[in-house]
């Protein structure tokens, strides 16, 4: 990582840049100024282990899903489902159950959400580890469809809203320890680094595949060898655990927790963050839309593609291999930039580029050479990646610290339903109907016209003060408990 400079100080528009828009409404108690200081984390170092902290857990969760939805692919829809004679409905199937995760995940960010705003980021992160990681390795304990009939596909539903559950809860806690510890003007940078950690968990995925798909006969591997990759999540978890216990929540946190227990009027989760901020959460929804479509169709569904097209699944999975790690990469370098140049431009072109991938992305598919297919992904995933990277820092600087927690939660989390748990169903389902990508291309072009709404909505926050949003909210509850209107 880059050295950050320490913020610089004597701005006219507070210590590290500009505030949000309505700062200026009304002036700040005098109490309010002893936070400024403890906005942020002044340790460079310290905050380089807490984005240690938090990709270290992001890797264990999203090598764990990522591992399924690869899983529905090669393995689930042969071994857990009836079989019909055409391989494309066991895959359907198991693209059921991976939805199912996605409909978990509101239900996680909702109470981890509500939870986390009261008593904080780290110890819910924790708990959401453990479960992902339990639910993960029983997964590679379960008996088959022909052993045990529909149990199996049952106890695999289950196992899945488990798994969505934890994870539900863990990408809003991992950000946000991140974004609240982090310098207003570079808050884009450091939130970025937690999204890079799904592409690193997906690349630890893909290499285990890979390793047991390349020196496992594809009867062995059906048998037992992809159960391998599922108790291996055992020991990832032991490790990113012990490294989350190295950290703390965030200074402006612990001062917003103590503020708001001493105000009676200020209160959390659910249904407050909608009555206070619906413009932030279903703005956040729409941002979300279009970047959790492509993403699953780019990596998960585009298994299933090059599948059908006869190509080697070791040879999907090395280009897959080599696009995580470019994603990987360039994730934090967008991030960077949307503290330079901010986060809706580089937002609006992501979208645009979902809109236009398709044409580009499934032809080069279809010529079935690796270096166009790699072509290809990495195509997709940098469209994904202009909006995924600069996520962190747009949602945290919607919501006052108080209702963070929730509100980041349920703007990423409730779209998930609708948009990536779906995504590879409906692709597989149209592919397996019209026999053609282009159905797939006008699904990817609606989804990115709803994402430009959202963004054209969208305030700029380059550079926003977390303690100025606070500042605005609890004059809010002021005046309200004054009997005014703000």
């Amino acid at each position: 990582m880059s050295h950050i400079d320490p913020p610089s100080g004597g701005s006219p528009d507070g210590p590290d840049g500009p505030v949000v828009p309505g700062a200026n409404r009304a002036p700040i108690d005098p109490g309010v100024g002893r936070r400024m200081e403890h906005e942020h984390t002044q340790d460079t170092s310290y905050l380089r282990k807490v984005v240690g902290a938090s990709m270290a857990g992001t890797i264990v969760e999203w090598y764990e899903f990522f591992l399924y939805g690869t899983a529905v692919t090669l393995v689930f829809g042969k071994l857990f489902f009836p079989q019909t004679g055409n391989e494309l409905d066991g895959i359907i199937a198991g693209f059921g159950t991976y939805a199912v995760g996605f409909v978990a995940r509101p239900l996680g960010g909702i109470v981890f959400g509500h939870i986390g705003d009261r008593i904080g980021r780290k110890s819910l992160l924790q708990l959401s580890l453990v479960l992902i990681g339990a639910s993960t390795f029983l997964m590679g304990c379960l008996p088959t469809f022909q052993q045990v009939g529909y149990w199996a596909p049952a106890l695999l539903v289950l196992l899945r809203f488990i798994q969505g559950f934890a994870l539900g809860g863990e990408w809003g806690g991992a950000v946000l320890l991140v974004t609240e510890h982090s310098p207003n003007r570079s808050r884009g940078f450091w939130g970025s680094w937690p999204q890079a950690g799904v592409p690193l968990g997906n690349l630890l995925a893909t290499i285990v595949l890979l390793v047991l798909s390349a020196t496992l006969s594809n009867e062995a591997f059906l048998s037992w060898g992809w159960r391998v990759g599922f108790w291996l999540s055992v020991v990832i978890v032991v490790i990113g655990f012990y490294i989350r216990t190295k950290i703390s929540d965030s200074p402006i946190f612990q001062e917003a927790k103590a503020e708001a227990e001493a105000e009676a009027a200020a209160s959390y989760g659910l249904v407050e963050v909608f009555k206070r901020y619906p413009r932030g959460v279903f703005t956040a929804m729409g941002l979300r839309f279009a970047e959790n479509i492509v993403y699953y169709i780019v990596v998960t569904f585009s298994i299933t593609y090059l599948k059908a097209l006869k190509v080697d699944t070791t040879e999907i999975l090395y280009l897959l291999l080599v696009a995580h790690v470019l994603h990987a990469i360039y994730v934090p370098f967008i991030g960077h930039l949307s503290d330079r140049v901010g986060r809706r431009p580089l937002y609006a072109l992501g979208a645009l580029l979902t809109a236009i991938w398709p044409f580009v992305g499934f032809p080069l598919f279809d010529t079935k050479a690796p270096m166009f297919i790699l072509l290809g992904i990495v195509l997709g995933l940098l469209a994904h990646g202009l909006m995924y990277a600069v996520q962190p820092a747009i949602m945290a600087e919607m919501f006052p610290t108080r209702m963070r927690y929730s509100g980041v939660s349920l703007g990423y989390q409730v779209t998930s339903i609708v948009a990536g748990s779906v995504a590879p169903l409906i692709a597989t389902a149209l592919l397996r109907e019209y026999g053609s990508w282009v159905p797939i291309a006008w699904y990817l072009v609606i989804a990115s016209a709803i994402t430009l709404v959202a963004v054209a909505v969208l305030r700029e926050t380059k550079g926003a003060s977390l303690v100025a949003i606070d500042d605005e909210d609890m004059r809010r509850l002021q005046v309200e408990k004054d009997g005014g209107r703000f």
